[in-house]
């Protein structure tokens, strides 16, 4: 399994209005080609403003296949230029971990 972290840091003050555009436009379109995520949090301590996704994998070939089918997709363009009109991404940070032989998941 590989997880799929990605961290987005919002413009301050914007980070509610991501929240609400983000659960009903986005999320939708990301459950429908990705799935459920592992969560979806954001920060309380540290770099405030920011949400932190995890998407779970079989593999890096899986994950490929269903981000391409996500940027191929219609709505998910149009959701995307809709969130970036708004203008609350200020950073965005992508890492792929994968489990040891010995993790729970």
């Amino acid at each position: 399994m590989i997880v799929d972290v990605r961290t987005y840091t919002m413009v301050p003050g914007r980070l509610g209005a991501w929240l609400k555009l983000y659960e009903a436009e986005g999320m939708p379109i990301h459950v429908r080609h990705l799935g459920q995520p592992i969560g979806v949090f954001t920060t309380d301590v540290g770099t405030v403003n920011q949400v932190v996704f995890f998407w779970g994998f079989e593999s890096q070939a899986d994950r490929e296949r269903r981000r391409e089918a996500l940027e191929a997709d219609p709505d998910w363009v149009s959701y995307r230029k809709k969130s970036a009109d708004a203008g609350n991404v200020q950073h965005q940070e992508c890492k792929i971990i994968k489990s040891t032989k010995f993790s729970p998941m």
